[in-house]
């Protein structure tokens, strides 16, 4: 429910970060999956070459659908009959367990709302139409955030760009997927010191990600780099004498630390152009890499300042 979310970055900003690049320097832009193809193209026509899209996978995210049935009836105003209730299959209640913990820092006892909270009502149609459309809605439960992975065009080929630029290639060895123990004795082509080769496609390990997933443990998922979403703890550390970060984007450190590292080389300097809260200026800190980040909103930008203090701070400490 913010502007910026209808709307992508502009051919002339692409072409700016396009200015500030090395040759064979890269560019990782995350989007949203209905506009992706409209981010890649705006970066490809600002004069980048498209290398990769990096699929991070995930089970948290929330469908955002619109019941066809219950509109129908809510615009004849037509008053729906609650039939049930609906409780998770584990037998938790998601609308009790939310609410609770909203109220956890004033509310004591919980069992006494219990009863009006319990489960999400399950309503019968009411209207003709309704009952027509009813099981109907608009969107699907998002799953992945795609990451368009692109590089600046550059003269000769990728190894004499290296060795003038220090730009060009990736760092694989340091993006391997660790090896399990169990694997260790399988004849496969996997380097067993370093690790198996970094992929395309990154996962958080939830529940709903892991089935899709064969069982033979040599396609598993342990083939891909791991990345839960950002934890509460991690989204608000540093932000102790603010308000909460309240970001609505807000990136794991330990993925932007892995693609930070993945396309930076030694004493790089990183660039965020759209800073929102500071994840990436935090990765970059953690990896020894410098950091300039750019952000419209104020708020947003004192946020950041403290996330990236408290990095500044707890490696300062490391180091006396």
């Amino acid at each position: 429910n913010n502007n910026w979310d209808y709307s992508i970055p502009t051919i002339d900003i692409w072409k700016e970060c396009l200015r500030l690049l090395k040759p064979g320097g890269h560019l990782l832009s995350f989007a949203a999956t209905r506009t992706q193809h409209r981010m890649a193209v705006k970066i490809e026509d600002a004069g980048f070459e498209i290398r990769d899209m990096i699929a991070w996978v995930y089970g948290s995210g929330m469908p955002k659908s619109v019941d066809i049935s219950k509109a129908i009836d809510k615009a004849a105003g037509a008053e729906r009959k609650v039939i049930g209730r609906y409780i998770r299959p584990d037998g938790t209640d998601r609308n009790y367990e939310q609410w609770k913990a909203r109220k956890a820092d004033r509310v004591t006892n919980f069992d006494t709302h219990a009863n009006s909270l319990k489960g999400c009502p399950i309503t019968a149609p009411a209207t003709e139409d309704a009952k027509k459309w009813s099981g109907w809605g608009t969107t699907l439960k998002p799953s992945f955030e795609p990451i368009t992975m692109a590089r600046k065009p550059f003269k000769g080929n990728v190894v004499n760009n290296l060795l003038k630029y220090g730009t060009g290639a990736m760092n694989i060895d340091d993006c391997r997927i660790k090896v399990e123990p169990e694997d260790m004795d399988k004849p496969e082509f996997v380097d067993k010191v370093l690790g198996r080769f970094p992929a395309n496609l990154i996962h958080d390990g939830s529940e709903d990600v892991l089935p899709i997933f064969p069982n033979e443990r040599q396609y598993s998922v342990f083939r891909f780099f791991y990345c839960a979403k950002v934890s509460k703890r991690e989204r608000n550390e540093g932000c102790e004498n603010l308000k909460q970060n309240y970001h609505p984007t807000v990136k794991p450190v330990d993925l932007m630390r892995y693609l930070c590292k993945l396309i930076t080389p030694p004493n790089g300097v990183i660039l965020d152009p759209f800073m929102g809260s500071g994840s990436t200026g935090k990765a970059a800190l953690l990896e020894h890499f410098n950091f300039i980040g750019i952000e419209l909103d104020k708020d947003y930008v004192e946020i950041a300042k403290c996330r990236i203090e408290y990095v500044e701070n707890l490696l300062k400490s490391q180091l006396f």
